[in-house]
């Protein structure tokens, strides 16, 4: 049986971890040549490995997204790319407005919505050329509520809005664009924060029916779906992958705490 993804080439960034990780790892077993795109380079090598160990292929790219040389260089090494999945995201230094510093908002903006139009400027040309592609936006719950996180959320909204953009732009020339918006994911460094914030994670816990957190899994399986030609019909789609969180009409404190007393 012929994988879902044969002959396709991909560049997945933020590939070095988490949910970028668990999609190297499922597109490589479909057949994808995978190029993680990474400024972790211990964990980009190791996503390298675990896919060439089952018997796939991965480059492993040290680069910013939030730098066009970066990006440029990347997808000149890759070579015509099929599939694009813009994973990489910053939060460092987020928050409530008051205290968010302008540095952190310009990287969180520059990283998580920059770095996505960075790299579809890179990607789409060649897509142009064989009139066929399928871009990915990793985008989050966060853009669809008022959770939290000024920044990170604001540009995760931006996201949503390019993805629709770029769909209604280069449909008509067989580019896909889609949007996928996780909930919760239980990522490696989600399991490793655990310990110092047993409590947050166990109150947000009590907001899915389902009492449980996503996995990396649960979101690299649509991200298949989505890049392979069982799509062909999505274009300009936003799906939540949260477990219902974004049915949740009041949110408790636990999401969206109050701004710092005094």
């Amino acid at each position: 049986m012929e994988k879902r993804l044969s002959g396709k080439t991909a560049v997945i960034t933020g590939g070095g971890n988490g949910i970028g990780r668990e999609m190297a790892r499922t597109f490589a077993a479909q057949g994808a040549r995978v190029i993680s795109l990474d400024l972790d380079e211990p964990g980009n090598r190791l996503t390298a490995a675990q896919v060439e160990s089952v018997g796939g292929e991965c480059l492993p790219l040290r680069g910013d997204v939030s730098m066009a040389s970066d990006v440029e260089r990347a997808f000149r090494i890759a070579g015509p790319v099929d599939i694009l999945v813009n994973n990489a995201a910053a939060w460092a230094g987020d928050g409530f407005l008051l205290d968010v510093t302008e540095t952190a908002w310009d990287h969180v903006l520059a990283v998580s919505l920059k770095g996505v139009f960075l790299c579809c400027r890179a990607a789409v040309p060649g897509m142009l050329d064989r009139r066929s592609g399928a871009i990915i936006n990793i985008s989050s719950v966060n853009a669809l509520m008022g959770i939290s996180l000024a920044a990170y959320t604001a540009a995760k909204g931006g996201v949503v809005s390019l993805t629709k953009v770029l769909a209604l732009q280069y449909g008509a020339q067989g580019i896909r664009v889609n949007c996928i918006c996780p909930g919760t994911i239980m990522t490696e460094s989600s399991q490793h924060a655990y310990p110092q914030h047993k409590d947050y994670f166990e109150d947000l816990r009590t907001l899915y029916p389902a009492g449980e957190y996503g996995t990396p899994r649960d979101v690299a399986e649509l991200a298949l779906f989505l890049a392979s030609d069982e799509a062909k019909f999505m274009n300009g789609s936003v799906i939540a992958v949260d477990g219902a969180l974004s049915a949740v009409h009041n949110l408790p404190s636990c999401v969206a705490p109050s701004p710092k007393q005094g």
